[in-house]
């Protein structure tokens, strides 16, 4: 893949996620690295799961959708989970062989990122939409250009301990309310497959 497609891969992903900020980028970088290195494509069905470090209500959570759109591997499909731990990481697994690699984002460009005028501005409560694109492009820039070396820590290849799931198909009317529901998702009241809500069970 050429630097021209790359960088078409990195604004596509940004457009996607809704601003442009360091994580959603950093995010990419991690997502393309980890297809490289693994010798595989982009996740259109099930092909491929990710699993993401990120945690809950910090400022580094951008970095998902970055992978998201670069490994195809998204929380919707449900090739996608969390590993709360808070780090911007990423584990890719390949289902059919569970060959497996960990790539995380090294903290080499944080003070250059904490002393931005687009983090300035972030930390004053400003959303992102509303600080100038030049600030929030001499961000991307500064994550997208810096030396894969100097941003990366790519693991090596592992075998992933899993037995994957077979994906289940086909949705059923719940007969208490009639909203279409999975399969996997009905439960048996008396006589009737009714949905979970219609069932009181907890799940």
């Amino acid at each position: 893949m050429d630097m021209n497609d790359t960088k078409r891969i990195l604004l596509q992903a940004l457009e996607f996620h809704g601003h442009r900020c360091w994580a959603s980028v950093a995010g990419v970088r991690v997502g393309l690295a980890a297809l490289r290195e693994l010798g595989v494509k982009r996740s259109g069905g099930g092909q491929l799961h990710a699993v993401v470090e990120i945690g809950e209500d910090h400022g580094g959570m951008c970095f998902a959708d970055g992978v998201q759109y670069v490994t195809g591997c998204t929380l919707g499909k449900g090739n996608m989970s969390k590993q709360p731990l808070g780090k911007l990481a990423v584990t890719l697994i390949e289902k059919k062989t569970n060959r497996a690699l960990r790539i995380g984002y090294k903290p080499t460009l944080q003070k250059q990122i904490g002393e931005s005028a687009f983090m300035s501005k972030r930390g004053q409560g400003i959303e992102p939409d509303d600080i100038p694109e030049s600030e929030q492009m001499e961000l991307v820039d500064l994550v997208w250009n810096a030396p894969e070396s100097d941003v990366l820590t790519i693991e090596k290849i592992f075998q992933f301990d899993r037995d994957w799931i077979p994906e289940t198909m086909g949705f059923v009317p719940c007969a208490a309310c009639h909203e279409l529901t999975a399969r996997a998702y009905l439960r048996v009241v008396g006589d009737k497959h009714v949905c979970i809500p219609c069932s009181g069970y907890d799940r």
